[in-house]
């Protein structure tokens, strides 16, 4: 049974910086690949960044490219997403999402970014 728990979202004004982190509960977190996802009011959820399992290779939506960076620490069975440069648009409930053979969520981190 994995359980994910995400925490490190808030209100930041635009240009600001958050980091946010998923803490995974469960057996051979190194065998899982890992995403951010978000969805913003009204908005489907969106793959926001991914990493594998290896490390060995990351994704990001074209929205976040340059702004936004995926890690994991799979000795601390974490995952991390450090956002900078945000904008009003990345404003979203933001959810971990586990995948191996089936897919697990987090409960969400409400990221707000306003003046």
């Amino acid at each position: 049974q994995v359980q994910l728990v995400e925490s490190g979202g808030g209100l930041v004004q635009p240009g600001g910086s958050l980091r946010l982190s998923c803490a995974f509960s469960g057996n051979t977190f190194s065998a899982y690949a890992m995403s951010w996802y978000r969805q913003a009011p009204g908005k489907e959820r969106e793959l926001v960044a991914a990493i594998s399992s290896t490390i060995e290779s990351t994704n990001y939506a074209d929205s976040v490219k340059g702004r936004f960076t995926i890690s994991r620490d799979n000795a601390k069975k974490m995952v991390f997403l450090q956002m900078n440069s945000l904008k009003p648009e990345d404003t979203a409930v933001y959810y971990c999402y586990a995948r191996r053979w089936t897919g697990s969520w987090g409960q969400g981190t409400q990221v707000t970014v306003s003046s």
